[in-house]
């Protein structure tokens, strides 16, 4: 089983979705991420440049997430992957779970899971 980063619970703002007015209002999504490396290195360094630094992934995520609009969840759940996977070398795969609370007037929310390998 390989070694896995969770940042689990990230809460955004962006705009996303189908109807005009979620592109006129930033909506909160929340998003948890799984990034497999092998931390092997860092297991024996302690040293923050043997791992994937996860506070620039956040920062780099939140950057992505909160600077552009989406139409759709699973849109920008490709987007967070590809990002993660083009600018961390170290990471190996990545899955991420978008939840939009408050989509459905019945539901608490709505989301979707991926995950993207190189």
């Amino acid at each position: 089983m390989p070694d896995r980063i969770h940042i689990t619970d990230l809460h955004c703002r962006t705009f996303v979705g189908i109807e005009e007015w979620e592109q006129r209002e930033r909506q909160e999504v929340h998003l948890d991420l799984e990034l497999e490396a092998d931390l092997e290195r860092a297991c024996a360094s302690d040293r923050i440049e043997d791992t994937v630094n996860y506070r620039s992934v956040t920062k780099a995520v939140l950057k992505l997430v909160e600077g552009e609009r989406f139409a759709l969840v699973e849109h920008l759940a490709g987007r967070v992957a590809a990002l993660i996977l083009a600018d961390f070398a170290d990471v190996r795969a990545v899955r991420i779970r978008i939840e939009k609370p408050g989509a459905l007037r019945f539901a608490k929310s709505v989301g979707v899971e991926i995950r993207r390998a190189r």
